[in-house]
């Protein structure tokens, strides 16, 4: 029996099948051999390049085909026999470490195939630390925390929603207006609504929830918990590590990079740099990762060694990092008094000794970006730093929708990672514009005419949405995109979305093409219907920065859902009657009420008081969208 092929459950085979669906993204079936090493990536697997070569190597040399390519079911077979037993010490070692892995299930009821999952108890133990934490204080936490991270206590903790939306303010605070939060008398519906507005609200933050649901939250599913976790978790820890929010990043610039190309960098890449950075100013080598090249802890214990204080501040005291731990041989004994330096500076948090001379990846990273945010340890440049201009608030709202759709790569800048048009391509698809793959150049570009292969893509990107989206595209080329035009790109991006909110109106009503007129129309018949005296002309109309239409719309559609106490009303019909901070207070309710009941909002409150057109339409159309399926609350 231990020579057989390890069976695949239903659920790692969905997992696999969307990994290779974000590689293979002319869907044909097939990816490139040279394609395999980002498969695995997306696979959650850290396999070094030589495994990987081996591994196409012996592909290559038994594939019948010889067309070099490989199919979702070989990729399949491959993943089964890195599991099996014949592999299993090669995966010990390069994919994931077995003593690390938990395994759970049984038999599934549906078929023969095996249920058994695994998860990462590394992950497990890091996530539950740190939550433990970060939530200690908080009075509607006290009756889970703090959770023991030896058990698997964290995967039923999610099961009434309040963690998750207590993360979720953490990573991204006010995202959630807890005053929506049901934190008395819980019963399975209200806590089915608080992980309805969980999920609602990770997605508005830009994570992925494809594929996740209240009920496989509440079921405490442990990939699906720790998935989740995982990336509401990086929001939080990469929130600053971005040039508007840390202006002393700019310190990282390569020689002659333009500062245009620094902004756009990824909070990983910034990472890599700022340990760099401080490495450098200690006189040791350079790291290339998080995995290889911080086992020995050496990178470790000069970065801490440089970023501790150094009390030349009034208020700061002083830490001297023991640096006599790189003498110990053994390097998990000096990985733990690395960590046990860290602890000094309240930083022991993510990584065990076993996670550093193991190379885990996804946690070193979380360890770092959590010292960084505790002591960056760089100071400005006051003459460079007033050229940096933060994300916009629209910017940010439409680079949190693409990047909840599980596009790839991740969105970090809006306009440059559009400017090869990928990523434009795969939200054509989620809008059932239909995209002509073999017309795509993709990467990796050659070296010289690398724009030029892009700008081929831009074009036909605009050619799309004029002749088959049928956008308004007036004066907008290829170039625009490829040069990362701010308005051109946001023109096209918001048709894009404009559509994909609207799309599942026009599915509920046999395939009629949704116009603004139809869906103010049905806003103030509801509101008729529902006996409520707001009414609104336009999506520009003054009576929407009080929020009111939006609340007593809601209430219209789903009864119950708006608590009448929290609602400041004012003088019926009048915009002004109403304080500016009564206006906000209404419209954080309001949007996180919507999300509650089950509308994907993406707009943010400030939308709402400041009346802005686009997003206003968004949030009816998505309540539109939620009235007409007519949920059972």
């Amino acid at each position: 029996m231990e020579n057989h092929v390890t069976q695949i459950s239903r659920e790692d085979l969905e997992d696999l099948r969307e990994a290779f669906m974000k590689i293979d993204i002319d869907n044909s079936g097939y990816v490139s051999d040279y394609e395999l090493q980002e498969l695995f990536r997306e696979a959650s697997f850290s396999l070094p390049g030589y495994r990987v070569r081996d591994i196409v190597e012996a592909f290559v040399a038994g594939d019948t085909n010889k067309d070099e390519k490989i199919s979702f079911e070989e990729f399949v077979s491959i993943y089964q026999e890195l599991k099996s037993k014949e592999f299993s010490e090669t995966f010990r070692r390069t994919i994931v470490r077995r003593d690390g892995i938990r395994s759970f299930g049984g038999t599934s009821g549906i078929s023969s195939e095996g249920t058994q999952h695994s998860y990462s108890d590394e992950e497990k133990v890091a996530f539950v630390n740190w939550i433990n934490k970060a939530l200690a204080k908080d009075p509607d936490c006290s009756h889970l925390l703090p959770m023991n991270p030896d058990t698997d206590t964290l995967f039923n903790s999610v099961r009434d929603g309040i963690l998750l939306c207590k993360m979720i303010n953490l990573s991204q605070p006010d995202t959630i207006d807890e005053r929506v939060i049901n934190t008395k008398k819980l019963t399975t519906f209200t806590m089915t609504e608080n992980l309805m507005l969980a999920l609602n609200s990770a997605s508005a933050i830009g994570c992925t929830v494809v594929n996740i649901d209240a009920h496989s939250l509440m079921s405490g599913k442990p990939h699906l918990v720790l998935g989740l976790l995982w990336q509401v978790i990086k929001t939080g820890l990469f929130a600053d590590i971005e040039l508007s929010r840390n202006e002393a990043l700019i310190n990282l610039r390569a020689e002659e990079e333009e500062l245009d190309h620094l902004i756009s960098v990824s909070p990983e890449e910034l990472l890599l740099r700022w340990v760099n950075n401080h490495l450098s100013n200690a006189g040791t080598q350079p790291i290339t990762n998080f995995s290889d090249d911080i086992m020995d802890s050496r990178a470790y214990f000069h970065l801490l060694d440089q970023i501790s204080p150094k009390g030349e501040e009034d208020d700061v005291l002083r830490v001297d990092i023991d640096m006599s731990g790189l003498g110990e041989p053994d390097l998990e004994r000096r990985a733990e008094l690395m960590l046990r330096q860290a602890a000094r500076l309240d930083c022991r948090q993510f990584v065990s000794p076993h996670d550093v001379t193991s190379g885990n990846t996804k946690l070193n990273l979380a360890f770092v970006a959590n010292l960084f945010n505790m002591y960056p340890a760089l100071r400005g440049n006051s003459t460079e730093t007033l050229l940096i201009k933060g994300e916009s608030r629209e910017e940010k709202t439409f680079r949190n929708w693409i990047n909840s759709l599980g596009v790839s790569p991740y969105v970090n800048h809006l306009y440059c990672d559009l400017c090869d048009a990928l990523v434009i391509f795969q939200l054509y698809e989620k809008v059932n514009v239909p995209v002509n793959w073999k017309k795509v150049n993709r990467p990796p570009y050659p070296v010289l005419g690398a724009n030029m292969k892009k700008l081929e893509n831009c074009n036909y990107a605009v050619e799309l949405g004029k002749n088959k989206a049928q956008f308004s595209l007036v004066g907008i080329g290829g170039e625009n995109l490829n040069e990362g035009r701010a308005m051109p790109t946001l023109a096209l991006v918001w048709q894009l979305m404009r559509r994909y909110t609207v799309l599942v109106l026009s599915d509920l009503g046999n395939g009629e093409k949704v116009g603004d007129q139809i869906i103010l129309n049905w806003v103030n018949t509801t509101l008729s219907q529902g006996r409520k005296d707001t009414q609104i002309s336009s999506f520009k109309d003054r009576l929407i920065s009080t929020s009111l239409p939006v609340i007593d719309l809601i209430d219209a559609i789903a009864p119950s859902a708006v608590k009448r106490e929290m609602v400041k009303r004012g003088e019926r019909g009048d915009a002004g009657a109403l304080s500016d901070a009564d206006k906000l207070n209404n419209a954080k309710y309001a949007i996180s009420v919507a999300r509650k009941i089950g509308a994907r909002v993406y707009a943010l409150p400030d939308d709402l008081v400041e009346v802005k057109p686009k997003m206003v339409l968004t949030v009816f159309a998505c309540l539109m969208g939620r009235g007409l399926k007519k949920v059972d609350r």
